[in-house]
């Protein structure tokens, strides 16, 4: 079938089949015809645990290979792949047990939660998923799903309420692969770096299709660390990370050209990247970082260019197959005019899980699905984002966007990392605030001082607050409503007499 994603996906690694897939530093490996085999093995024991074709499996494992070859076997048998944090507390996994409806749950081997539906476990060699599927002879048969079904589902991060399961199809997945390992050029000599959680559209679906389309070899990292990432750098041509790591690569000292000369591609998403990194990345290592944009609901939807000027501060193009614009007021904006970004394409989702009212909320007349990321888009074509809508302050009946005030912050003397936050002001509404991450060369004097030169009054930060760390999510995205909640009382004295 022509866009039934499995068979796709194995139908590079029928050419190549000894071509390791997946490994790790330890020493272990895994092929693509040993995976495949695995997932076949595991698409038998899903279906001896009463799943049928359609049906939801809810997963909450660790990143391991075994973790990779249940995805692969639920989109084979015909399951629906819902992908879960780890980390998620208990009711927040009862949340999600209650909105998916799941016919069987998979939890990590030795993980005490109990919910009431079936469940199994993965995980080393006694997880109880794993011993069922070991001791099955496997299955290559693939299910007749349409490429219009359900392949996964994942959940948004809930920011403005409850998570809501974003339902991907065969085609939007395969759609978004498609093109992204042909404009970044992936073949079968590649190694990609994966040091990315497999619960989230990057790391599961844009790092593992791009490499399972060319047979190429991705080097599995449970989690990223520094030290580590360096180490395998030297073996890699690809690495796909998030701002987060490049900052943490950037504060090694023996992170350098040396260590990058075979690499061939850095990719940084799942949220802006300063100007001022993009600037000491290149210095240090003579790379330009390919930054690109997307979303759960979307896949990736624009990318700067494998070949061509990458311009620091923009998200580059959209991707073949999906339209953009953004829009202001029901109007589309000129060229440099900052709006609503909308897309529409094949890569888009069909719609939340059991929330109609929620989808056709979040779609236009038009078919354009409405992102709540504000930006631009220049004469040329390329996007630049300004953050979401739901970070915009208003204070004192001003709009203010963060970013406009986090770029002259970022890569001031003495400030490494930082957030602006909108916090209650019992006079303004709220409050411009700034959160940093410091050194030694800091001064908020002549922080102040700089800042006042660049921006109005009202969007300069009216206190600075120095914080060890920023609160971010597992793609590194800043986690502003924490720091909102938890600084919601640092203005409730203005005004006050004593």
């Amino acid at each position: 079938m022509e866009n039934n994603l499995f068979q796709i996906l194995r139908a590079k690694s029928t050419e190549k089949p000894s071509n390791v897939f997946l490994r790790d530093l330890e020493g272990r490996s895994l092929t693509y015809s040993e995976c495949f085999k695995m997932a076949g093995q595991f698409a038998q024991a899903i279906q001896e645990c009463g799943v049928k074709e359609g049906d939801r499996v809810l997963v909450k494992v660790e990143k391991s290979f075994e973790a990779v070859a249940l995805y692969l076997a639920c989109i084979q048998y015909g399951a629906i792949y819902v992908a879960t944090n780890p980390k998620s507390t208990f009711e927040e996994t009862t949340y999600l047990v209650q909105d998916s409806e799941p016919a069987l749950v998979v939890f990590e081997h030795g993980n005490t939660e109990s919910v009431e539906i079936r469940c199994e476990t993965i995980g080393g060699d006694n997880g109880s998923l794993t011993t069922l599927a070991k001791s099955l002879s496997g299955t290559d048969e693939c299910s007749r799903r349409m490429d219009s079904d359900i392949a996964a589902m994942l959940y948004t991060s809930g920011t403005t309420g409850r998570p809501k399961g974003a339902m991907l199809t065969h085609r939007g997945l395969i759609t978004n692969a498609r093109a992204l390992h042909k404009i970044w050029g992936f073949d079968t000599e590649d190694v990609l770096l994966h040091c990315l959680p497999i619960f989230h559209v990057h790391g599961l679906f844009v790092a593992l299709h791009c490499a399972m389309l060319s047979a190429a070899e991705v080097i599995f990292l449970k989690k990223f660390d520094p030290v580590t990432v360096i180490d395998a750098l030297s073996e890699s041509t690809v690495m796909m990370g998030v701002p987060t790591h490049y900052i943490r690569l950037l504060d090694e000292n023996q992170f350098d050209r040396h260590i990058c000369e075979d690499l061939r591609l850095f990719t940084s998403g799942s949220a802006p990247m300063t100007e001022h990194i993009h600037e000491v990345f290149y210095e240090r290592t003579g790379h330009k970082i390919l930054e690109r944009y997307g979303m759960t609901e979307a896949g990736i939807i624009t990318s700067n260019p494998l070949i061509g000027e990458r311009v620091p501060g923009t998200v580059g193009f959209a991707l073949p197959n999906m339209e953009l614009r953004v829009t202001q007021d029901g109007r589309e904006c000129s060229a440099g005019e900052i709006g609503i970004v909308e897309v529409r394409g094949d890569h888009l989702f069909t719609g939340y899980w059991g929330q109609p009212k929620k989808t056709s909320a979040s779609f236009q007349k038009d078919g354009f699905f409405i992102t709540g990321d504000i930006g631009w888009v220049d004469s040329g074509g390329r996007l630049s984002l300004q953050g979401r809508s739901n970070d915009m302050i208003i204070s004192g009946g001003e709009n203010i966007y963060p970013k406009e005030v986090e770029l002259h912050l970022s890569g001031f003397s003495g400030i490494k990392e930082c957030a602006i936050v909108g916090l209650p002001h019992p006079d303004l509404g709220e409050a411009v605030t700034a959160f940093l991450i410091t050194d030694e060369d800091f001064s908020e004097i002549e922080t102040r001082e700089h800042i006042k030169s660049l921006v109005t009054d009202f969007r300069q930060p009216k206190k600075y607050i120095v914080v060890d760390t920023l609160p971010r999510n597992a793609m590194g995205k800043i986690q502003r409503a924490k720091l909102r909640e938890e600084y919601s009382t640092l203005f409730d004295d203005v005004g006050k007499s004593n």
